[in-house]
Parts: C-alpha cells; sequence; structure tokens
C-alpha cells in the first residue's frame, strides 16, 4: 500500500473508502461499482490537483518519500549486463555509492550513484546514501576507468548529504568530495548526471558536475537541507518550510537559474505511485542526452562543461 504523505490525507480517506467498498464487493448481493468508478475518479482528480501545485517543502517530501524508486531500482529497470566494482582501492568499500560496469540501450556505459536503502536492514548497510570518503574516492576512480576507456558516464544523484560523522572527517571528507568535483570535470567522455530523490550539499554536486544534468519533477537540489538551513537562520527546525521556499530548490527554480539542463515528468502523485513508468521516463530522457553528447572531441566536452558551471551565478 502506498504510504500516505501529510498533504495527501483526503486522497487516503478516498482510498480507504475505495478498499471498504471492494471488499464488500465479494458479496454478489451487491452492485457497487459504480460508485467505485465514482471514487477513483474523484481520488484521481484530486491527487491530480494536489501535485500541479505543491510547495517546495512537500516537494521535499515527495522527494523524500521511502517508496521512491533508488539507485538498484534504476539499475534493474534500465541497465544490462550490470557488473558492480568495489571498493576505493584505499581503505573499504562504502555500500552509500554504487557503481559498476552496464550496457544502456545498446552503448556501454559506467553508472554511480547513490543508495538509499529501502527497509532498515538495506538503509543501515547503505548508511542511508550518505557517503563517506571512500565511497567519493571510489567513484573517482571509476570514473578515471571509464576515461580510460571512453565510456560515457552516468550518474544518479539521491542523498541528504555526505555522512557528517567525525571517522569521515578524520578521513578526509572535505577532501574526497573536492576531488571527485575535480574528477567530473575533468572527465574526456560525457557524462550525465540525474537528480532523482534528494540532491544535498556537497554529496550530492559531487557525482553531479556534468556536461548535462536532469531533475526529476519533484526532486529537490540545494547546498543544504531545508531543516538544516532552518536551524541556522531562525535556529529552529520549525521553519524548514520557509527555508525550502527560499532556498529555491525545486527543479522549475533550478532550471529558471540554469543549474540544471532538463526536468523529467514524474507520474502522477509521484515516483512512487508508478516506479516503472519513472524509470523508463528517466532512461528515455537520459538516452536523448547521450545521443546528443556522442562523438563530441575530448576539448569540447571538457570546455563545455567548464564553461557551464563557470557561468552559474553570473549576472
Amino acid at each position: 500500500m502506498t504510504a500516505f504523505l501529510d498533504f495527501e490525507k483526503q486522497v487516503a480517506a478516498l482510498d480507504r473508502q475505495i478498499s471498504e467498498l471492494r471488499e464488500m464487493g465479494d458479496d454478489p448481493t451487491l452492485n457497487i461499482e459504480n460508485d467505485i468508478a465514482r471514487l477513483e475518479d474523484k481520488s484521481s482528480r484530486l491527487l491530480r490537483d494536489i501535485y500541479s501545485k505543491l510547495t517546495p517543502w512537500q516537494k521535499t517530501q515527495v522527494a523524500r518519500h521511502p517508496d521512491r524508486p533508488h539507485f538498484k531500482h534504476y539499475v534493474a529497470g534500465l541497465f544490462e549486463d550490470w557488473m558492480p566494482l568495489a571498493g576505493d582501492r584505499n581503505f573499504a568499500d562504502d555500500q552509500a555509492i554504487l557503481g559498476g560496469f552496464a550496457r544502456f540501450r545498446g552503448r556501454r556505459v559506467m553508472v554511480i550513484g547513490h543508495e538509499k536503502g529501502d527497509d532498515i536492514p538495506s538503509r543501515m548497510k547503505h548508511n542511508f546514501g550518505m557517503a563517506k570518503p571512500e565511497g567519493y574516492r571510489k567513484a573517482i576512480r571509476l570514473m578515471q576507468l571509464a576515461d580510460r576507456f571512453g565510456l560515457p558516464v552516468i550518474t544518479l544523484v539521491d542523498t541528504s548529504g555526505a555522512f557528517p560523522g567525525i571517522q569521515a572527517e578524520e578521513r578526509g571528507q572535505a577532501e574526497a568530495i573536492a576531488r571527485s568535483t575535480e574528477q567530473c570535470l575533468a572527465l574526456g567522455v560525457p557524462m550525465v548526471a540525474a537528480v532523482v530523490g534528494e540532491g544535498g550539499s556537497g554529496g550530492a554536486i559531487a557525482l553531479a558536475a556534468a556536461n548535462r544534468v536532469l531533475m526529476f519533477e519533484h526532486a529537490v537540489y540545494s547546498v543544504i537541507s531545508p531543516e538544516g538551513c532552518a536551524s541556522i537562520l531562525w535556529r529552529t527546525s520549525d521553519k524548514a518550510a520557509d527555508a525550502a521556499a527560499a532556498m529555491k530548490m525545486t527543479a522549475p527554480d533550478l532550471l529558471a537559474l540554469k543549474i540544471i539542463d532538463r526536468i523529467v515528468p514524474e507520474p502522477v502523485g509521484g515516483a512512487h505511485r508508478a516506479p516503472e513508468v519513472a524509470i523508463q521516463s528517466l532512461g528515455d530522457a537520459l538516452a536523448e542526452e547521450l545521443d546528443a553528447l556522442s562523438g563530441q572531441p575530448r576539448d569540447s566536452l571538457l570546455s563545455a562543461r567548464e564553461e557551464k558551471f563557470l557561468a552559474m551565478g553570473r549576472r
């Protein structure tokens, strides 16, 4: 069953009525199909209306929905011949960032991304998608490998931020993030990044300094979480909704600011309601962007990527 968000209470109530009527529908003496159809139509229209005017804070909640597709779902739905590669060849293998060789619609690629996990054991295993330095150093190693073999790089960003623990700081978290961002910018092969859920802080940009940056319709992308921003500005996380609105962290805002290049539409009600549709929609967008970048010489890819990021913030 779908886990409903706070602003979806009316839809949840209608869906409960529909479920109750369906259970009654097993009684052959009752004919309630018309009532069910009427309620389903009402629920669909209500859901479409709600999602047509989501606030930035509501979009943040959608981006964090536990049933939203994660890295492993995109790998299963879009890629073939998946060959995961592990470790940073220095300290350990960080399961918050996964990556490896794959075949994407007939083309060999390197795919890298954050994995949050979708139940308690897997979330613990993947540290809720919050990578440590060894995760970013693994990403660097895989990007260098892709560059060596001339393979396009696809990254899927979904993290609230890099892991802020003392162990990560001791092992050079900031330096690892900076080096990963630097490696993205130094790639001589096409790179396409997609923000599929949360794009939080340096933990996101370390995998997103790409030629083309895509973003799902209800994803968010910002330098800090709304709660973190509110805690700094207002000394309370209760102002998270105000912070989300002020930070311009939604896809339309970021497209207007030229931080991202393309918005990928989601099914009505968010990617978590129709994961297969969302996954294929992203696949189509990735394929179009890779087709546009393929064949471009190394120098052109490098200079275009550099200019893209240097131009951000210019008036």
